[in-house]
């Protein structure tokens, strides 16, 4: 019989609160579900609630039942010891009707509940790891990031892609990680900005290498960078490059990329931000090691507190899926695609000018940005501004979304808080090592010789004469 059991079970508080948040919980995490199947929500909250906060308040209801029945049992002997009746021990005959209808519920039971704590475990791990949680789940701290995410190369590549990659050894660092980061959000710990880089990320030999296989880059590419002159008529200027790819070629590595070949090995020492490179070491195929150091080996000494790393993908391709652009590039996109006006006099001059004021949130950017191109336009062109006014507010608002896609007042992040370290015009970059100063004990430098990684074929032209020659 199972008289006592239920005696156990129906008989103290703690168990009944225990099945009451256990049905509770188990009912709502269904609905939810069943909403998602439907499509009728794609919050991240939701997901967060549904698969992560309500499985856990199950397990907690789950975890009461045994506890309040584990309570009663004891306050049963007591009263034996009292000399009160014993509650008989449970006797569990299946040939009783009802004994067996009782065995059937708690074991149907059981199974449910089985199959939402799976279902709900599963779509936990899902949620967990889906771009809209990571972006848009801690939204003030992830807000430039996500942005920066959407508007890059990668945007249709999950974040746990690079982030995490495959395997569970990464997928479990990932989460103990995070429990920091959410106690961080939750306290409002974290530091702004957020520093970088990532000091713990993967090897992008595990991550980015699953699909930019550097055997497959390899060459010359052809590089054209469009851009504005600062003068009236913002005339269109274009910058030819012939970028020297390289990579593993034939037996050997080449060009830009000829450190990918797998007999090379380099590693540097820098300060955190990896932005000042004090010593170079580089392993070459035949394994002679030379290493460089800023003014020579027996020049500027780090500091304490460098640390050795080998160089990987990243720490050139230091922004490949959060690349926050300077105020000169945005304003040559922009009137590139015809977003904004190039007939609108000074426009690049005055846009650039505009996003650079330092204004203390983005509401204020949005009134200080549209205020001050009427008041240009009024002043120096009261004719365009009367001819072409919606084409300024036009401007004005586009130069306004350039300004939120790159600065965040709130997380002190400004133009240049992350900078690029691809080529060398934005920030040191290529630069860093390449600068003619790191030398080897006998004199060898880092070269800084531009036709190393292109050559350049026209600089800011209006017509540049190879576009018309490999256009006939």
């Amino acid at each position: 019989m199972l008289k006592n059991f239920f005696i156990a079970l129906t008989r103290n508080v703690i168990s009944l609160i225990g099945a009451a948040i256990v049905t509770a919980a188990g009912i709502l995490i269904v609905t939810l579900f069943v909403l998602e199947l439907f499509g009728l929500h794609g919050s991240p909250y939701i997901g967060i609630l549904a698969y992560v906060i309500l499985p856990s308040i199950f397990i907690v209801g789950l975890l009461l039942i045994p506890v309040g029945i584990a309570r009663e049992r004891r306050r049963q002997r007591l009263a034996l010891a009292r000399g009160e009746a014993p509650a008989a021990f449970p006797v569990i005959d299946l040939n009783d009707n009802r004994t067996r209808n009782r065995a059937l519920i708690f074991t149907a039971l059981t199974a449910i509940n089985v199959v939402i704590l799976a279902t709900a475990t599963y779509k936990g791990v899902e949620t967990m790891d889906s771009t809209k949680f990571c972006g848009q789940a801690c939204h003030s701290v992830m807000a430039p990031e996500y942005t920066a995410y959407q508007r890059s190369s990668h945007a249709n590549v999950r974040c746990a892609e690079c982030h995490i990659g495959p395997g569970a050894d990464w997928f479990v660092k990932s989460k103990l990680s995070g429990s920091w980061q959410l106690a961080a959000v939750t306290f409002n710990l974290y530091p702004r900005p957020i520093p970088t880089p990532v000091h713990n990320l993967r090897p992008a030999r595990e991550t980015c290498e699953q699909c930019h296989l550097p055997s497959k880059f390899v060459g010359d590419r052809l590089k054209v960078i469009d851009s504005s002159a600062d003068d009236e008529k913002n005339t269109p200027l274009k910058t030819v490059l012939l970028v020297h790819v390289g990579g593993r070629q034939g037996v050997a590595g080449q060009g830009i990329h000829w450190h990918v070949d797998p007999n090379v090995r380099i590693r540097y020492l820098s300060d955190e931000k990896r932005e000042k490179i004090y010593q170079v070491e580089l392993r070459a195929a035949g394994g002679k090691v030379s290493r460089y150091g800023i003014g020579g080996m027996d020049g500027e000494k780090p500091p304490a507190g460098v640390a050795w790393r080998e160089m990987d993908c990243v720490d050139c391709h230091n922004r490949p899926g959060h690349n926050f652009q300077p105020p000169e590039a945005e304003v040559d996109q922009a009137m590139q695609d015809g977003r904004i006006d190039r007939g609108l006099p000074f426009l690049h001059r005055e846009g650039v000018r505009l996003l650079k004021v330092s204004y203390p949130s983005q509401a204020a950017a949005r009134k200080g940005i549209a205020d001050g191109l009427q008041a240009f336009y009024s002043k120096q062109y009261p004719q365009v501004a009367a001819e072409k006014a919606k084409a300024i507010q036009n401007a004005a608002a586009i130069l306004d979304t350039l300004y939120r896609s790159n600065v965040f007042p709130s997380m002190k992040i400004g133009w240049g808080t992350y900078p690029n370290h691809i080529g060398h015009n934005n920030s040191p970059g290529c630069f860093r090592c390449h600068d003619d100063a790191h030398k080897t004990a006998e004199g060898k430098t880092i070269s800084q010789d531009c036709s190393t990684c292109h050559s350049l074929l026209a600089m800011q032209e209006e017509n540049p004469a190879v576009l018309k020659s490999l256009a006939q």
